[in-house]
C-alpha cells in the first residue's frame, strides 16, 4: 500500500524529541518490511514558528519566513534519513519529482517543506496526490479532529468521522500564512477532497497508532 505519513512538528520537534523520532524511525522500517510504499513528511513545530516570529521582527517578508519553516523541517527530516541509512534516500528531496524518484527506488522517503506558500500538511497531500497513495495519515498532538480547539475549549468533543467539506468550513484560517496552526491547512484540505484521498488524523506521541490506522483499525478521525 502507498501511505503519505504527515508527522507533526507539535509531535517530535516542540521540543525535539530523539528518542520519538528514533521509534519514528523504527516504524517507517517496519512498514517498509511488511511491503508498504512509505513517504513521510516532517514538520518543523515549535523550533520553526520561533524563528518566523524572528524573521517578521527583522522585518522579512511572508515568502523569508515560509524560507526560515522549511529549512527547519528538512533539518529533522535529515535526522530521519541520516537514522534510516541504506533504506532512505540519503538525502532530503527538495521538490515532488525528486519525492517520486527516490520513491521509486523502493526507498523511504523522509522530507520536510517545499516552497513558500504551502505548509507541510499541504506538502503530504500533493505528494499524496501525485503518488496516488491509498491514505494519508496525519500524526499530531491530538486524537483526532474536534469539534472545537480541545486547548481552549474544554468542552470540545473529538470528532469520528468527518467529511472534508464540513472540516473546511470549520477551519479558522482558509488560506495559508506562515506558522499557520490548525489540524489541516486549507490548500491540504483542498487537494485531499479533490483526489479523494482517505484521510486519518491520530494522536502522534503514540506511533503504534500508524499501524492500526493501516490494519483498518478505527482510530483518530477519519476524514472522506
Amino acid at each position: 500500500m502507498k501511505v503519505v505519513i504527515r508527522i507533526g512538528g507539535s509531535v517530535v520537534s516542540s521540543p525535539p524529541n530523539s528518542k520519538l523520532m528514533t521509534q519514528y524511525v523504527d516504524l517507517l522500517k517496519k512498514l517498509k518490511a511488511h511491503g508498504h510504499e512509505i513517504v513521510a513528511v516532517v514538520g518543523g513545530g515549535a523550533i520553526a514558528r520561533d524563528l518566523i516570529k524572528i524573521a517578521g521582527e527583522m522585518g522579512l517578508s511572508e515568502s523569508d519566513k515560509d524560507w526560515v519553516a522549511i529549512f527547519v523541517s528538512r533539518l529533522f527530516a535529515l535526522l530521519f534519513v541520516m537514522r534510516l541509512g541504506d533504506l532512505g534516500c540519503g538525502t532530503v528531496p527538495v521538490s515532488i519529482d525528486e519525492t517520486v524518484d527516490c520513491s521509486k527506488q523502493g526507498k523511504i522517503v523522509v522530507m520536510g517543506g517545499l516552497k513558500p506558500g504551502m505548509t507541510t500538511d499541504a506538502v503530504a497531500a500533493m505528494i499524496a496526490e501525485r503518488l496516488k497513495a491509498r491514505l494519508l495519515i496525519k500524526a499530531t498532538d491530538q486524537e483526532g479532529v474536534y469539534t472545537k480547539d480541545p486547548e481552549k475549549f474544554p468542552e470540545a468533543t473529538k470528532i469520528d468521522e468527518i467529511k472534508f467539506k464540513d472540516l473546511f468550513a470549520s477551519l479558522e484560517e482558509d488560506k495559508h500564512k506562515a506558522g499557520i496552526q490548525q489540524i489541516l491547512d486549507p490548500v491540504a484540505v483542498r487537494v485531499l477532497q479533490k483526489s479523494r484521498i482517505k484521510t486519518v488524523v491520530v494522536n502522534g506521541f503514540k506511533p503504534r497508532n500508524i499501524l492500526l490506522v493501516i490494519k483498518g483499525k478505527k482510530i483518530g478521525t477519519m476524514i472522506g
